[in-house]
């Protein structure tokens, strides 16, 4: 069997090193907070120029779309003109033919 006196040097290290850990000061706690958020604030900025970006692009986007559809519309309008005056063109050699 164990003796008393052997486990009282024992005991008294374990409750000494629960006693003194564990514990944060407010002062490192405040100090682990302001290095995340002084990356939160860094990715932020990162964050607020990129969707900056975006937006410019996606304007540039929308603007380029509308200039298309818009020189498609023309070029369909040119294809009905084309389309009239080779229509006129065959009318009038049909007309040559015959005479």
């Amino acid at each position: 069997m164990s003796h008393p006196m052997k486990l009282a040097p024992i005991a008294m290290v374990l409750v000494g090193s629960l006693g003194l850990g564990g514990c944060a000061t407010k002062s490192f706690v405040r100090e682990q907070v302001a290095t995340v958020n002084q990356r939160v604030d860094a990715l932020d900025a990162k964050l607020q120029t990129t969707d900056g970006t975006a937006q410019q692009a996606l304007a540039q986007a929308q603007s380029a779309a509308g200039q298309a559809q818009n020189n498609g519309q023309r070029l369909d309008q040119l294809n009905a003109r084309v389309d009239g005056v080779e229509q006129q063109m065959r009318e009038a050699k049909t007309k040559r033919a015959r005479n």
